[in-house]
């Protein structure tokens, strides 16, 4: 069995901000050279998040006006956690949104269903994070 790590880096110019990551999930796997296996998709920081869902503009927006009424960013003042920080509301949303996925590889390709796509959702940005891609299988 064969095993390859990878990371991406991001630094997103704004706090909140949702980026489609499945072409650099996809190259890794080719660089792998994994035909059939699985592989994991996760956020290595606890206020951002990685899922799957369809690549549409007007869902994207729904989960943000969504994550932003079951937590608000403001007032700060709201949240215990915010002696300190002012980023309880990136944990909270990162709790719900998830911190990883795991799809099948079939061919050396990504199994999805229709419309499926890989993102990461980062919840605290302005400052770098990262996403570790595990892939595993022959």
């Amino acid at each position: 069995m064969k095993s390859y790590r990878k990371e991406l880096f991001f630094n997103l110019p704004t706090r909140r901000g949702l980026r489609n990551i499945t072409r650099e999930v996809q190259a890794a796997i080719d660089e792998s050279g994994v035909r059939e296996g699985l592989c994991l998709v996760n956020a290595m920081n606890i206020t951002a998040s990685v899922f799957i869902n369809d690549d549409e503009s007007g869902l994207h927006q729904d989960f943000e006006t969504w994550l932003e009424g079951l937590a608000p960013e403001k007032p700060y003042s709201r949240y215990h956690h915010n002696g300190y920080e002012d980023n309880a509301d990136a944990h909270l949303k990162r709790t719900i949104m998830g911190r990883e996925t795991v799809v099948a590889i079939t061919d050396g390709r990504l199994d999805f269903g229709t419309w499926e796509q890989i993102f990461y959702y980062e919840f605290d940005g302005k400052r770098q994070k990262h996403v570790l891609i595990k892939i595993i299988g022959e």
